[in-house]
C-alpha cells in the first residue's frame, strides 16, 4: 500500500458502472476496505442513514477516518477517485503528481467522463431500456452522442504510445470510463466501431485490479447478458420496474 496513513475505507457500493470505478481503484492501489452492498431496487439508498453519508442519495459512497481523527464522507464517483489518489496513492500507481501536464490531462478525461460519457450513456440505458415507452427521438438523442462520445475517445487512443488514456500508464481516468465502456452494448453502442476503444477495453480488462475490482458487490455480467436474448430482456424488465418505481416516488417529494 502507498503511503503512511492507514485506511478505514467503508465503500458502500452496488454493480453498476459507477458503483465499479471505487472497487477497481482500490483493487488496483491495494488498499483493504469494507463493502457495504446497497439494494437499489429496494431503494436503500434513500434511506435516512445513507442520505446522512451522500445527500443525493446516490452510489457509490464511501467512509474514511481523516487525517484529524475523524470520519469524512465522500460521494461522486469522481470526488472519490481524486480523494483516493490524494490520500493513498503517493507512488502514482493510478495517477500523476500534482502540478505535472499528466495531471492536467488526466483531469480532463476524468471530467469528460463524469460529465460526458457518464451523463449521456445513461440517457442511452434509460431511453434504450427502461423507458415505458419505446421514443425513438430520446434514443437517437442519446445512442448518437454516446457514439460521437466513444469516437472522440477512439480518436484519442489511436495517437496514445502506452495504449492508456494519458501518460505511460494507468490512472483513474482510464478507471472511471471502463465499467460504462463495458456497458457500450447495453446502451446500443456497438463497440466494435470503434476498433482502439475496444483494444483499450481489453487491455484494461487484462489487469487483474480490473478483473477483481469489476466484480464488487456481485459479478460483472453484462457480457454474458448481452449475449442472451432472454436473460437481456428480463434484466431490462427488472430495471425498468425499479427505475419508474424511483422516479415516481421521486415526484412525490
Amino acid at each position: 500500500m502507498s503511503g503512511t496513513k492507514t485506511p478505514d475505507i467503508t465503500l458502500y457500493t452496488a454493480q453498476t458502472p459507477n458503483g465499479i470505478k471505487i472497487s477497481i481503484a482500490l483493487e488496483e492501489l491495494g488498499i483493504p476496505y469494507k463493502v457495504h452492498k446497497i439494494e437499489l431496487s429496494k431503494n436503500v439508498q434513500k434511506e435516512p442513514w445513507f442520505l446522512e453519508i451522500n445527500p443525493n442519495g446516490r452510489i457509490p459512497a464511501i467512509t474514511d477516518t481523516f487525517e484529524d481523527g475523524r470520519q469524512i464522507r465522500l460521494f461522486e464517483s469522481g470526488s472519490i477517485l481524486q480523494y483516493l489518489v490524494d490520500q493513498y496513492d503517493k507512488d502514482y500507481k493510478i495517477s500523476y503528481p500534482r502540478g505535472t501536464r499528466e495531471y492536467y490531462e488526466m483531469n480532463n478525461w476524468l471530467f469528460f467522463q463524469n460529465a460526458g460519457v457518464g451523463p449521456m450513456q445513461g440517457q442511452a440505458n434509460h431511453f434504450n431500456r427502461y423507458a415505458p415507452e419505446r421514443i425513438e427521438y430520446g434514443i437517437n438523442r442519446y445512442v448518437n452522442e454516446t457514439r460521437r462520445l466513444y469516437g472522440v475517445l477512439d480518436k484519442h487512443l489511436a495517437t496514445s504510445k502506452s495504449g492508456y488514456l494519458v501518460g505511460d500508464h494507468v490512472s483513474i481516468a482510464d478507471i472511471a470510463h471502463w465499467g460504462w465502456i463495458a456497458h457500450a452494448g447495453w446502451a446500443g453502442v456497438d463497440i466494435d466501431e470503434f476498433p482502439h476503444l475496444k483494444a483499450w477495453e481489453e487491455r484494461m480488462l487484462s489487469r487483474p485490479g480490473v478483473e477483481r475490482g469489476r466484480h464488487v458487490p456481485d459479478r460483472h455480467t453484462i457480457k454474458e447478458i448481452l449475449q442472451n436474448k432472454e436473460e437481456l430482456e428480463k434484466h431490462a424488465a427488472e430495471g425498468r420496474s425499479w427505475v419508474q418505481r424511483g422516479m415516481a416516488a421521486d415526484a412525490q417529494k
